[in-house]
């Protein structure tokens, strides 16, 4: 599912503009202008990065993910040996860093399953969830530039001995201070309709301001024409 969205160079992993925009767009319904081709300030999504993951570690019970640096064309990502805790770095600056424990499951059919659905999952939290959950505080993002910054998330499974799961999504979490706050987009793991686990995922929010109905349709407006035309 993977293959067309990266490269190997040697020992490195290389993500062009033109993929990382692609898997943005294709797999993750996620119209960010950062993962545009032509962005003067592109970023492989972060969630190419955690499928790449789980693609080459496997699932297990409990793991972490901390997004510390900016992915770009320019990139040489390289994957270590997976130990408990290990790092992706790119010319020795740490862009992710993983902490799991538990048996490592590599079926696959749950790799690609959880994969599919989270990704899915957080392409879509914006606008459809951050807007109305900031609006529940009579507040909302920078429209000139909306600052959503991916921090870190986490999965648990209390079983990974599956074939697939589906995800289903759980309270979600805002608050905030001055022009600066945090999103927790929670969601549940599902086998059979029976909870299997359960994840979150940590976002940092910036040039946080009053809540205007007209800015915010405007936004929206906006931000469904690029998904029409794109």
């Amino acid at each position: 599912m993977l293959s067309r969205f990266y490269q190997e160079q040697g020992e490195h992993v290389v993500i062009t503009r033109e993929q990382g925009s692609q898997f943005a767009k294709q797999i993750a319904d996620d119209f960010n202008p950062l993962h545009d081709v032509d962005a003067k300030k592109f970023c492989v999504p972060g969630d190419l990065l955690f499928a790449l993951v789980l693609q080459r570690y496997g699932i297990s019970d409990n793991m972490h993910f901390s997004f510390l640096g900016m992915v770009d064309e320019t990139s040489q990502l390289n994957f270590p040996q997976g130990n408990e805790e290990f790092d992706i770095t790119s010319n020795d600056k740490v862009m992710m860093s993983v902490k799991r424990d538990g048996d490592a499951n590599l079926c696959p059919s749950l790799i690609e399953s959880l994969t599919k659905k989270y990704v899915e999952f957080s392409g879509t939290a914006f606008p459809h969830v951050i807007i109305p959950l900031m609006a529940q505080q009579n507040v909302m993002i920078n429209p000139a530039r909306p600052m959503v910054i991916y921090e870190s998330m986490a999965i648990h499974l209390n079983d990974t001995n599956l074939e697939s799961v589906e995800l289903e999504s759980d309270t979600p979490e805002f608050s905030y201070e001055g022009k600066r706050g945090k999103i927790i987009l929670r969601f549940k793991l599902l086998n059979g309709g029976k909870l299997v686990g359960r994840g979150e995922k940590h976002m940092l929010v910036s040039g946080i301001r009053a809540y205007c109905q007209e800015t915010v349709d405007d936004l929206i407006a906006y931000y469904n024409n690029r998904k029409a035309t794109l």
